[in-house]
């Protein structure tokens, strides 16, 4: 895949707009300030392709990418304290209803900050993932922020931090240095083959029930 020609299609800020899906879906959750616009556009070699904001909470709203056969969805930030409790409430709708609306969700990229232990947030959202039987891969962001020794003390410490760690597989990334970029995107390539093959094997079946009608 070339990852340059990814393009922005639309941005929904309300549960009510999201609109079906007919893609296979790959979707960024973590929660506010983590990194998920950096992780974004390092991953899609661009500058602006997500916004990274300085104030966390900023992005309210889900942003849908596409490349070739793969949608992409950008979900809100969420854990950020200074934010009304309609906008918190709003944003909880928002993703809820994404996750409950019958998606072709091939993929979520759970960012996690690779410095602390995950928040309470973070593990809801994990376990939100595990209980509903979403695949999930667990991005450890700001590695670049630690030094080795400090990275592998924090690698040891989530096994414990996180439930069934040793079950889920876990990515150390900087958008600094771009450790991590080319074992996401090996898994995205893989997603959109998969689809791919997936929807032509469909498209074969239907020709042939078309032929018996």
């Amino acid at each position: 895949m070339n990852y340059h020609n990814v393009v922005f299609e639309t941005s929904f800020g309300k549960a009510s707009q999201l609109t079906k899906s007919d893609l296979v879906e790959i979707a960024f959750a973590g929660r506010s300030n983590v990194g998920k616009s950096s992780l974004i556009n390092k991953i899609f070699n661009r500058k602006a392709l997500a916004r990274v904001s300085a104030v966390p909470g900023k992005t309210a709203t889900i942003n849908f990418f596409k490349l070739e056969n793969v949608r992409f969805a950008d979900l809100p930030g969420y854990g950020y304290a200074k934010v009304s409790h309609g906008e918190k409430q709003r944003w909880s709708d928002l993703i809820e209803t994404y996750f409950n609306s019958d998606r072709r969700i091939g993929l979520v990229f759970q960012l996690v900050d690779m410095r602390h232990s995950p928040t309470k947030d973070d593990l809801m959202m994990i376990n939100f993932l595990i209980e509903n039987e979403l695949p999930f891969v667990i991005i450890l962001t700001k590695k670049d922020k630690l030094s080795k020794k400090q990275q592998d003390e924090r690698l040891q410490a989530l096994q414990s931090e996180i439930p069934f760690a040793d079950q889920i597989h876990m990515i150390p990334f900087s958008a600094i240095k771009g450790d991590g970029v080319e074992e996401i995107r090996e898994i995205i390539d893989e997603i959109a083959n998969d689809a791919l093959a997936n929807d032509e094997l469909e498209e074969e079946n239907q020709q042939q029930e078309d032929e018996l009608c």
